[in-house]
């Protein structure tokens, strides 16, 4: 996965190797792609990857399964990075100056 990169954009580029390789007659079953997967994902998503190999048993999770609990916690790190911004803003503001208003 590369920095940057969304869920979708990975498992869709991922699938595509995959089902290029099946089409050479590379015989793949789920749990190996899932597995890979995991070991592709990049740190951000590190505590993630440890909560699924903990809970799940990898060898039966599904690529959808697996795609749509990365997506859930992507989803929530984009809200908590949101925000984490706006009270960032919000402090800059009263620390400036600009939520006095004139002559304060």
């Amino acid at each position: 996965m590369k920095v940057g990169e969304s869920v979708n954009e990975f498992f869709a580029r991922t699938l595509i190797i995959v089902n290029k390789m099946k089409a050479n007659g590379e015989v793949m079953e789920d749990g190996t792609i899932v597995q890979k997967i995991l070991r592709s994902i990049i740190s951000k998503f590190n505590y993630v990857v440890c909560s699924i190999e903990e809970s799940r048993d990898t060898s039966i999770l599904t690529i959808d399964e697996l795609q749509s609990s990365l997506l859930v916690h992507e989803q929530r790190m984009g809200s908590h990075d949101e925000e984490e911004n706006a009270l960032k803003i919000t402090h800059r503001d009263r620390s400036d100056g600009w939520a006095r208003g004139r002559g304060g």
